[in-house]
């Protein structure tokens, strides 16, 4: 069988055509988390990324995404590269002796600084996965967050 030049052609963009829908298929975005309000440069900050309220904000083993950096002066970034599109609730805390978790006095009161996507007012218990939801679309995503310490840090 021999091909002409317009039949490779209409070939060639045919296949072209298919890899760009494959590619677009699976859209992803990068979404970085700016934390602010940081009392002090020990130890380090933790995001994690629930796509859902299924262990939001607590159980960080049910987060699609999860990462502490050391506290930067000023803000701290964190940036969660190729995260698939939708919404995200976002919690953050300060661990400030770098042990992996959220630190509590008896009461069940954090004593290291908190925060959540969309700042929510925290009054007897971590905000709702619905009003922490954050979506991320396009190409690149921001969402800041600031720290909350209740005992004073």
């Amino acid at each position: 069988m021999q091909w002409n030049v317009s039949q490779l052609a209409l070939l060639a963009l045919g296949s072209s055509a298919m890899i760009a829908t494959v590619a677009q298929a699976n859209p992803t975005s990068n979404f970085t988390v700016v934390v602010g309000g940081v009392q002090n440069q020990q130890g380090r900050v933790c995001v994690s990324l629930f796509a859902n309220s299924q262990g939001f904000p607590d159980r960080g083993d049910r987060a699609v995404r999860a990462q502490c950096v050391g506290v930067g002066k000023g803000q701290t970034a964190v940036t969660f590269q190729n995260l698939p599109l939708g919404n995200y609730g976002v919690a953050v805390f300060h661990d400030r002796n770098s042990n992996g978790k959220l630190d509590r006095n008896f009461l069940g009161i954090p004593k290291e600084g908190f925060g959540f996507s969309r700042n929510p007012t925290i009054r007897t218990g971590a905000p709702k996965f619905s009003e922490v939801a954050v979506f991320v679309a396009g190409t690149n995503n921001t969402a800041q967050v600031q720290l909350q310490y209740l005992l004073g840090g």
